[in-house]
């Protein structure tokens, strides 16, 4: 069984946080396996280099996956563990919106900061 989403998402963090842990990289991708190939939300998800990116590419995999539980029978010995992924790649997907969010807050502060330094002091032009 495996977190494909999950293990993608960590690659696409991994890629926009400059995190270059070779040893998680190997077991991630040795995890997803061939999914990594092709136009697929889980490759695209885990070479994602931006913010936006994870976000877009993440709910693609979450429709997929949503799909895949949808199709599975209650008595499926998999729908358990699959319903569980999808649970967990929800959470995920609320934990990547609150750092997106965190993100764009720290960059108003930024900029709010940058305003007052030049009401304070102001630069003559």
């Amino acid at each position: 069984m495996s977190c494909d989403e999950i293990e993608a998402l960590r690659l696409g963090l991994m890629n926009t946080l400059g995190n270059s842990d070779d040893a998680v990289r190997r077991h991630a991708e040795q995890e997803i396996g061939d999914k990594l190939d092709g136009d697929t939300p889980i490759a695209a998800l885990s070479a994602a280099e931006s913010l936006t990116e994870l976000q877009r590419h993440l709910d693609a995999a979450l429709v997929d996956l949503e799909e895949t539980v949808a199709a599975l029978d209650a008595d499926d010995p998999e729908y358990a563990y699959t319903r569980g992924r999808l649970v967990a790649v929800r959470d995920a997907e609320r934990s990547l919106a609150r750092l997106a969010d965190s993100g764009e807050s720290l960059l108003n502060d930024l900029g709010d900061s940058h305003h007052t330094l030049h009401e304070v002091f102001p630069t003559e032009g």
